[in-house]
């Protein structure tokens, strides 16, 4: 059996690649098991709105009336109920993703807390609910940030992306402030830019291929639609494997948080070799 992984260490491209699969290996289920507890309700919040809003937006388009007729009538309850849905939908997706990034780097940094023992989900939620509100609080920002880089002819978002990635991680494991991770993230990252996107942009690339393969269903389903007597059924079916197949391959957000943990630590030692300096210190210490 592999010795468990050190996250205080330099490592090379594809080191960085395999030790996140090995972490998750290693932590399978007290990992899986803290991300379903704390994230679980979000997940489920999420499915429902989304079914429901594309329920609702189905019948629209069905009705003769339409939209446009909705828009010209007197009563425009049902679309106001719609853009409320969609109000539901995006702020539970937020709540979702900040839940994501919040328990698994919690987990990582009891982790390395514990000497690479996992931690129980009780522990992990002392840092999850210390942390969330936080972390939802600057990650809207940081959204909104990399937004409008991405729409100043995309190439600021690109160059942007790798230290959005490693903000949340500095947040968490130094507990640190938003500007001073906003500025760390940065600083890491010089002279290291190219390493840190390209091992991003394949463990993005191992992700969006794991969430095609649980949406698959989907695919089929509406393949299907195009030669069948009832579209109607058909459409309410896509509309519920969709959603749940599109939540449920959030399961797979896991590989990229863990990633940009490992990436963050690597870049720490190649600054700073916090992490040698530590078991320079410990030699000769009793456990």
């Amino acid at each position: 059996m592999k010795d468990k992984v050190e996250f205080k260490k330099m490592r090379e491209f594809g080191d960085i690649i395999g030790d996140t699969f090995l972490f998750i290996k290693q932590n399978f289920i007290p990992l899986l098991k803290a991300f379903f507890y704390l994230t679980g309700v979000f997940i489920i919040a999420g499915m429902a709105s989304s079914i429901i809003t594309q329920l609702e937006l189905g019948s629209l388009t069905r009705d003769k009336s339409g939209i446009a007729g909705m828009l010209m009538s007197n009563s425009m309850e049902r679309l106001y109920q719609l853009a409320l849905n969609y109000v539901f939908v995006v702020v539970f997706m937020m709540l979702l993703y900040t839940s994501i990034y919040v328990s698994i780097l919690s987990y990582i940094a009891l982790y390395i807390k514990k000497g690479n023992e996992a931690p129980t989900v009780t522990e992990v939620w002392g840092y999850y609910k210390y942390y969330f509100f936080r972390v939802l609080g600057s990650g809207v920002l940081m959204s909104i940030f990399l937004f409008l880089c991405f729409m100043c002819c995309i190439l600021p978002g690109i160059f942007v992306f790798p230290a959005v990635s490693l903000f949340y991680a500095i947040m968490i494991l130094e507990n640190a402030s938003l500007s001073y991770s906003f500025g760390r993230s940065f600083k890491l990252l010089s002279g290291e830019w190219w390493t840190t996107a390209a091992s991003l942009l394949i463990i993005y690339i191992i992700f969006y291929a794991c969430t095609l393969v649980v949406q698959l269903p989907a695919v089929i389903i509406t393949m299907a639609s195009a030669f069948s007597s009832n579209p109607g059924a058909i459409s309410r079916s896509y509309v519920f494997i969709t959603s749940i197949s599109s939540y449920a391959s959030l399961i797979f957000m896991i590989i990229p948080v863990v990633c940009s943990a490992l990436l963050y630590f690597d870049l720490v030692e190649r600054k700073e070799s916090l992490g040698l300096l530590s078991r320079i210190e410990d030699l000769g210490k009793e456990d």
